[in-house]
């Protein structure tokens, strides 16, 4: 029997962290990428549209 997955069209959302600065990669952006990378590995059902970052 085949299970019906829904897909999830996603974006993630970062925010830089007032601590960083100005830095053009702060450690609060990198590391919020590799979270949410980290959590969408290798799961099919979500889709990522976008990345998007304020800064």
């Amino acid at each position: 029997m085949k299970k019906n997955t829904e897909i999830f069209h996603t974006a993630a959302y970062i925010r830089l962290s007032r601590e960083d600065g100005d830095k053009a990669e702060s450690n609060s952006i990198g590391n919020q990428k590799k979270l949410i990378f980290d959590f969408l590995a290798g799961k099919e059902e979500f889709i990522l549209y976008d990345v998007y970052i304020e800064r």
